[in-house]
């Protein structure tokens, strides 16, 4: 693989794992603090979803988001022929 291609596949991955970074930390600290508040007035399974996202919905999302991240990675490999 050349340099170019190095700095292409990394560039790229970084600009993923950005945008996954930024979906982790609205759900964890954005939903299970910042707007706690607001999400409180719903509820899931009779538990206010602010207290939800802190408990367990952060949880799912970061799962989610791991799943993500492994077909991204993949196609991304793929593209620039590193499987």
């Amino acid at each position: 693989m050349s340099t170019q291609n190095n700095k292409a596949y990394w560039k790229e991955n970084i600009k993923y794992l950005s945008i996954l970074m930024f979906f982790w930390f609205f759900v964890s600290f954005g939903c299970g603090i910042i707007f706690k508040d607001f999400l409180d007035q719903f509820h899931i399974g009779g538990f206010p979803l602010g207290f939800w996202f802190a408990q367990q919905g952060s949880v799912y999302a970061f799962i989610v988001i791991i799943a993500a991240y492994i077909i991204i990675m993949n196609k991304l490999d793929k593209k620039y022929n590193l499987n």
